[in-house]
Order: structure tokens, then sequence, then C-alpha cells
């Protein structure tokens, strides 16, 4: 019994932590999709588009992507008329960077840094971008798409459109609720079990990859799982109960900026008709390889200021 009170505890403690970030950031830019804010934003990244590869169209998906979510990423490539490659292109780039301001909030409510946040999720995704149009020479095929979303009723005034943001932001902490307050339950039986010693056992070889301590290995299967959000709910119990440092807190998360939500990310993309296995590599390959870069430059940097330290 004390189990599923802990469990029902921790989790409506982080869906109030994570909802008080997630409902006025949802109703404000629900909002500004009905105001002249996105429209502005999207003329202003037009012009670069080229450098990924893209026409100046394709700034449609790649601003609502970020400023929305991914679906509404991919409602925005849904109306356009783009070539296999490009539509590729843009789901890598959306993959490591979209509902930003959503998504970096809960990062900084972990103690994660605005700018390590900032620059490996936009850097990933103007790095990616950038790469693919180098290297692959082919899809210039036009893409074919699976579905065409059903258009939904605009709402025609501003009492309309607040209504709209609210339900748009109840229903995303509700989402949250539905998820986070059973995971918390299912962990704080997997605690009181003693079947988290196993679990982390079982994740050892990653961590250790990665230069993270194991007793941050259950935020990185929440995270790949669950997406950031999901993931920084279980990473905030973490810290607080777990002893995460900060120092893993924010190697666990650059890995899941790059790779998170593996399986929903993943599938939502098969509709528009890109290849996806090679998407899910790229990001698992990323993930890996900047963590473990971050994590020796981190221990290079410790190790150095020790010495300096003794040598005084």
């Amino acid at each position: 019994m004390s189990t599923l009170k802990n469990g029902l505890k921790a989790g409506l403690l982080t869906t109030w932590t994570l909802g008080k970030v997630i409902f006025p950031i949802t109703l404000i830019v629900t909002m500004l999709q009905f105001t002249p804010v996105l429209p502005f934003i999207i003329d202003l990244v037009a012009p670069f588009m080229g450098l990924f590869g893209l026409s100046g169209d394709a700034a449609i998906p790649l601003v609502l992507g970020n400023v929305l979510n991914l679906y509404a990423g991919i409602a925005g490539i849904l109306s356009l008329d783009l070539t296999v490659k490009e539509v590729f292109i843009l789901a890598v780039m959306l993959s490591f960077s979209h509902n930003i301001f959503i998504e970096t909030s809960v990062a900084l409510k972990v103690g994660v840094k605005l700018w390590v946040v900032l620059v490996v999720r936009f850097g990933l995704a103007a790095l990616s971008g950038i790469v693919i149009n180098l290297v692959w020479k082919g899809g210039g095929e036009m893409a074919q798409y699976g579905f065409v979303p059903k258009d939904s009723a605009v709402p025609e005034n501003w009492f309309e459109i607040f209504l709209f943001g609210l339900e748009k932001a109840s229903l995303g902490v509700l989402q949250l609720a539905m998820i986070v307050i059973p995971l918390m339950v299912a962990i704080q039986i997997l605690k009181d079990r003693k079947y988290l010693h196993r679990f982390s056992d079982m994740l050892g070889p990653l961590t250790r990859v990665l230069g993270i301590q194991k007793n941050a290995s259950l935020t990185l299967a929440s995270g790949l799982i669950f997406g950031l959000a999901m993931g920084a709910g279980v990473m905030i119990q973490a810290v607080k109960e777990d002893g995460v440092s900060k120092k893993d807190a924010t190697l666990a998360f650059i890995f899941l900026v790059a790779c998170h939500a593996v399986v929903e990310d993943t599938l939502i993309f098969i509709p528009l008709g890109i290849p996806v296995w090679p998407l899910l590599i790229i990001r698992i390959i990323i993930a890996l390889v900047l963590t473990i870069i971050v994590s020796y430059l981190w221990r290079r940097s410790e190790q150095k200021n020790r010495e300096e330290v003794i040598s005084t």
C-alpha cells in the first residue's frame, strides 16, 4: 500500500512540476499561431534553407515543428510538394530540434544549462541537414505521402483562440499525467522490490560507455521510450532521491536530446514515405558519439583542475 501511495505522490508531484511549465507555454504558443508572429519567423528563416538543400517553403514545417511539436511539423510537410530528400532532411532535423520551448523549459527544471540545450539541439539539427544534403545525391523524386490530415475548424475570434489554447494546454497536461503517474508508480514498485538494481545492471554497459553512473540508467530508459519531457520527470525524481549528479544528469540529457522517444518519433515519420531505419540509426549513432565526446572532455577538464589544485 505504501508503494502505491509513494508512487502516486511522486507522479502527482512530477506532473505538477512539469505541468506548470507545459500549460502556459502551450497556451501562449498555440495562440501565437493565429498572429503575425509565426509568419514573421518563417519569413526570417526562409532565406537560410538553401544551406540544408531545402526550398524556402521548407521553413514552414521547420518553424512549426520547433515552435509547436513534431505533429505540427509533419502537418506542415504534408502541405508542401517536396522531394524525398527534402522530407528526409526535414525529418532528421526535426527529430533533433522540435517542441523547443517546452522541452527546453523541462531541461532547465532538471538543472541542465540553457546554452547546452540550445547548442546541442540546434547544432545537431543544422549539422545533420548540411551533411545529408552534401552526402546524399539521390532522393530527387517527389515524396508520396501516406495520408493527409483532416482539416480542423479555425477559431474565428480571440475568445475562440483563447479557448482553443486552453484546450490544447489542458490536454497536454492530461496526457503528461496519464503517462507520468503510472510510470512513477511502476518505478516505485521496481525500487521497493529491488528490480531497479537488476535493471541498472542490464544497462550498465551503456552507462559505462557514456561515462554515466548506473543510477542514471532509469532516466535514460524513460527518455528513450517516452521522450524528453517524460524522461525529465524521472530525472527530476532521480536527482532528488537517487543522488544523480548534475554531471550525469547533463550527460544523460545530452544523449536524450539526440535520441529520445525512439519508437514514437520514428513511427510518426512513416506516412511521409521516407526510409525511417536510417533516421533511427543516425539518431542513435550521433547520441552515442556526442555523449561519449562530451563525457571524455568533461573528465579531462576535471582531471586538469585536480592536477592544478594539487600543484598549488
